[in-house]
């Protein structure tokens, strides 16, 4: 792995914006004002049409090192030069304030000497329209106003405002303390110094209370906490909706033309990211979330799409940006995106079985409950009208349809979580219609199966296998201790399996040619399977390797490529961090031992 390709950033923000932040110092990837708008510093996909906002060090020998104020989403940034260092600290602010959460559009930046007398270069330029336009920088007594058509920001700072002007002939002598805010919309009144302070305070409060208040499993805590927190910003508050990435367009492998905008929420990455919050006690989102979700269901009675913007937004036509050079220049620049359009009929009961605790978990008052029949029936309705269709599958596959072993799966697994509510409840006519749904799609799931090979396919036409049956063995359609489970996991290990326990999700030709990387979700939904069948050794053993694959801040990449263990695909995907939650809470399951044995 000594010439891995990994994305050496972090990432801050408070559930209604995410800034990446390069260990150059750089805020190379911010979107604002949400998630799905225009990015404002874009170099992560083009360094000229991006802009910028560094802080440079003018030394030799520069190397620099990021950590997170530990248990939080505050990110430090230490650059080290031969004579002279400093340290940046940013966040995004988000605590509690007159009984609400106060989530600006605001990010701080907090810079400070680590030695010597450090002379750095400031430039703050961000772009407007996905890199088309630049901001008209004005200058203030103690601020920089960006304007572009209705769009405003402002830096506010006690560094001296003519620096911003001129930053890339003058440099100057940093011997305290000095913070810069940049504000979207509203301009920041208030006193500088001892407001960042006061910020940074409480929101390093706000996040280790809610870290403390999370039940998580005395196994690998560090990197389950990360995960955690990494998750938690993937939901956007206003809407409770949670997208899947907040970047768009990294390649999963060079070259491969497979960039996609992962900024939207789709029902099932949702469902994924809902059961690993779920297992460590976090319900908030969950509530957030059926907001979203009943108020898509209660304005579409059509069907269900497979992702939608994160302010319930249907259409999310995908559209290419050809005049961005892309992330180290592979194109194309994708926003927006097609799969909208698909026929994927997993939908349903994913969204079934991610609301299922508000209906069966008795923490969840009986008042605070939502009416369960007419939703029961809207899941049940849909997925017998979707039942015997061909769809595009968990993947996507943009011009094949199939019965697919995964859609099946989850058509049984929703119409099992309504049989438990309605069986609850009382409702015969709805267990009634789980149940025939229920060996319906247990039906379609058994033609899917090869007896001479032992394994379930993808679909009921083909040869070909796929990760996503692991989820047979994970959502206990087969029993995990029957050979029918364990004999089905050899099969799939013999033709999927990387390296290192890495996981390929298929390796049969799509719409783009085969695979080059792998998909790192599959190879903990490997873990987890082999937790399963009684392979627990080899669970752990696995697990740990696939840990080396994060970033030096424990942060992963949708993609990890078999060869040289590099990082591709959006980042930090939230498939990839919630593998890591769920297959460490179901080897911590397993484990079952005291915590004061290692």
């Amino acid at each position: 792995m000594n010439k891995r390709h990994i994305y050496n950033s972090g990432i801050i923000g408070n559930c209604n914006y995410i800034a990446h932040v390069h260990k150059s110092t750089n805020i190379n990837w911010l979107c604002w004002p949400t998630f799905e708008d225009s990015f404002v510093f874009g170099c992560l996909l083009d360094v000229d049409k991006g802009g910028e906002f560094n802080i440079r060090l003018d030394d030799k020998q520069i190397n620099s090192n990021q950590y997170y104020l530990e248990n939080t989403n505050i990110l430090v940034t230490e650059v080290r030069g031969e004579n002279d260092g400093f340290r940046v600290i940013d966040f995004a602010p988000r605590f509690i304030q007159y009984e609400r959460y106060f989530k600006p559009l605001m990010l701080v930046r907090i810079v400070e000497p680590l030695y010597g007398n450090p002379a750095i270069k400031v430039n703050c330029n961000p772009k407007a329209n996905y890199g088309k336009e630049d901001f008209q920088k004005a200058r203030g007594s103690n601020h920089v106003q960006f304007a572009a058509g209705s769009e405003n920001m402002r830096l506010t700072t006690d560094i001296p405002i003519s620096h911003f002007f001129d930053a890339d002939k003058n440099n100057f002598i940093l011997t305290e303390k000095k913070y810069m805010i940049l504000s979207y919309g509203s301009p920041f009144e208030a006193p500088l110094a001892h407001t960042a302070e006061d910020f940074l305070n409480r929101t390093k409060l706000y996040w280790r209370k809610w870290t403390k208040k999370a039940n998580i499993p005395n196994f690998y805590q560090d990197h389950i906490i990360r995960s955690a927190l990494v998750l938690k910003l993937h939901q956007y508050e206003d809407t409770g909706a949670i997208i899947a990435s907040s970047t768009t367009s990294l390649p999963e492998s060079p070259g491969s033309g497979r960039n996609w905008d992962y900024r939207f929420s789709w029902v099932r990455d949702s469902f994924y990211v809902l059961t690993a919050l779920s297992n460590i006690g976090k319900f908030d989102e969950l509530e957030e979330f059926s907001k979203f979700i009943t108020g898509i269901t209660q304005s579409d009675a059509g069907r269900l799409q497979p992702l939608y913007g994160i302010l319930g937004r249907k259409v999310l036509t995908e559209q290419t940006l050809d005049y961005l050079e892309g992330y180290k220049g592979n194109k194309p620049v994708r926003i927006g995106n097609q799969a909208y359009e698909h026929i994927q009929n997993d939908v349903y009961g994913q969204a079934m079985i991610a609301l299922l605790p508000l209906y069966t978990d008795f923490r969840f008052p009986q008042d605070e409950r939502k009416e369960a029949k007419g939703w029961l029936k809207y899941i049940l309705d849909k997925i017998s009208m979707t039942i015997d269709e061909k769809d595009a599958g968990i993947w996507e596959f943009r011009n094949l349809a199939n019965h697919h072993a995964y859609s099946n799966l989850f058509q049984w697994a929703g119409a099992a979580a309504a049989l438990k509510i309605a069986k609850l409840n009382e409702y015969e006519d709805i267990a009634q219609q789980a149940t025939e749904l229920m060996e319906k799609a247990a039906d379609y799931i058994e033609q899917c199966y090869d007896p001479e090979r032992q394994v379930y396919r993808n679909s009921n036409e083909g040869e070909n296998l796929d990760a996503s049956t692991l989820q047979l063995i994970l959502m206990n359609y087969l029993d995990p201790t029957s050979d029918r489970a364990k004999k089905h996991l050899e099969a799939l290990e013999a033709e999927l399996k990387g390296k290192n326990g890495l996981f390929y999700r298929y390796l049969h030709r799509d719409d783009f040619g085969k695979p080059q990387s792998t998909f790192l979700v599959c190879a903990f939904w490997y873990v987890e399977a082999l937790a399963c069948v009684g392979r627990l050794e080899e669970a752990q053993e696995t697990f740990e390797r696939l840990l080396e694959y994060g970033n030096g801040l424990k942060l992963f990449s949708e993609d990890i490529h078999d060869e040289d263990g590099s990082q591709w695909g959006n980042f930090p995907q939230a498939y990839s961090h919630v593998g890591l939650m769920n297959a460490a809470y179901r080897i911590a399951t397993k484990l079952d031992k005291p915590i004061f044995l290692s």
